[in-house]
């Protein structure tokens, strides 16, 4: 395991993204879309191209998380946090990462618990949707014996500075 922040070389396309997408999504893998008038919630289904152009979207899995926000003529710009090491397509930033949690034997996914909003917050104007194969840790589940992944987050410090510098969503579970 080593951790690797990077980014495209230029912006690309939908397609490129779609292709990305494809390359890096792992069983389990889920996105979360953004567009000026909505949010997708965090669904399984990965973006196809009646959802372009959005704003911004992500893919999260155990290894990876991808970000996509667009730049200017349906082009956007890219950010992959991993701890599946080094992608060749991504150009590094920074030199030397770390991540939070790291001692394996305590959080063996190298992540910490997260919780989704409930389906009720008033803060959202529309229930905020999850899909039902992901624990999101509301307590439903009282004994906490699902085999459902669970929502996790893990922190990215640049070595350097000490200072995290990305929060990525993550899964528990492989």
């Amino acid at each position: 395991m080593h951790p690797f922040v990077g980014t495209t070389k230029q912006f690309i396309s939908p397609c490129k993204i779609q292709e990305l997408i494809k390359k890096l999504a792992e069983e389990p893998s889920y996105y979360f879309l953004r567009w000026t008038h909505k949010v997708s919630g965090m669904r399984e289904e990965k973006p196809n191209d009646k959802d372009f152009p959005m704003l911004e979207g992500e893919m999260f899995s155990h290894k990876h998380e991808l970000r996509w926000k667009l730049k200017h003529d349906n082009l956007y710009e890219i950010l992959l946090l991993t701890i599946a090491n080094k992608d060749d397509e991504f150009i590094p930033i920074g030199e030397e990462w770390k991540i939070e949690p790291n001692d394996k034997a305590k959080f063996p996914f190298y992540s910490y618990p997260a919780y989704g909003y409930r389906r009720n917050e008033t803060r959202f104007p529309k229930e905020f949707i999850y899909p039902e194969s992901l624990n999101v840790r509301h307590g439903e589940d009282k004994q906490n014996k699902s085999n459902k992944p669970k929502l996790g987050q893990r922190y990215f410090i640049d070595s350097k500075t000490s200072a995290v510098q990305f929060v990525a969503l993550t899964l528990e579970g492989e």
